[in-house]
């Protein structure tokens, strides 16, 4: 990956780091395309159990996109276009993402920033985090695919809220919204993340994937076809069902295997 998106192992968990600090982790043209490119290769990454997705340094997640770009990558609608490809290129890539996905989010998260954290399964922030999307001010529209998280999160009607007012508020409202799933002290915000990415791992897998699957296509409103209906009951046929009631009967931790 490039610089500006690392990626880190630890075990079955991987980091992926927006990392420019220095500019509080505002997004880029190359950093969108790092982030889908790191998405794709882990997610196809069988021996991977959670991904942590955080900015670098404790001051910001992301304050969405580096508006230093407008003039030179965004300044018409052909631009901006080409652009937004690589921008809903990657949405969809985390969205599409098999392994669960855990935002840890440190002080401002905003814009594009707010849209990367939505696209996560598990979001823990710190109690001083800030959030919102104040784009009305730059004269900007939310696409469709930037869009789709915040509804699916919080309904139409708040992601309304938030991008006519421009307000940005705090981690209790954005708790409230459920733009986060947890917040907890600044200063904990890393061990919690670690801490939730580590109970993912546990687990089991395929389960996992199955579980994120599941509720995203519930998440649709149609209805479940007989096919999706039959899925359910796949689990029965791996090795990690029987690795998981053995272990229980036995009162051991189990060892799950992924298959």
């Amino acid at each position: 990956m490039t610089d500006l998106i690392q990626v880190t192992r630890d075990g079955a968990i991987a980091t992926v780091v927006l990392n420019r600090a220095d500019k509080l982790n505002a997004m880029t043209r190359p950093m969108w395309q790092g982030l889908g490119d790191a998405m794709r290769t882990l997610s196809a990454d069988d021996s991977l159990r959670c991904i942590v997705v955080r900015g670098a340094g404790e001051k910001s997640f992301s304050p969405g996109n580096d508006i230093a770009e407008f003039a030179t990558d965004r300044s018409n609608k052909r631009q901006a276009i080409e652009y937004g490809r690589i921008m809903h290129a990657t949405a969809q890539a985390m969205i599409e993402c098999r392994h669960p996905l855990v935002a840890q989010i440190h002080g401002i998260c905003v814009g594009g920033g707010l849209e990367i954290a939505s696209m996560c399964d598990i979001r823990i922030c710190g109690e001083s985090s800030r959030f919102g999307a104040p784009i009305k001010n730059l004269g900007l529209v939310m696409a469709y695919p930037e869009m789709s998280p915040l509804v699916r999160l919080a309904g139409a009607d708040v992601a309304l809220e938030i991008l006519l007012e421009g307000r940005i508020f705090d981690a209790r409202e954005a708790k409230e919204k459920r733009l986060v799933t947890r917040v907890v002290p600044d200063d904990q915000v890393a061990a919690e993340a670690r801490a939730a990415a580590g109970r993912v791992a546990e687990g089991a897998p395929l389960v996992a994937r199955w579980h994120k699957k599941f509720a995203r296509r519930l998440a649709e409103g149609r209805p479940i076809t007989e096919a999706e209906y039959d899925e359910c009951f796949d689990c029965f046929d791996t090795e990690d069902f029987r690795i998981g009631y053995s272990a229980f009967l036995a009162k051991a931790k189990p060892a799950f295997v992924g298959r």
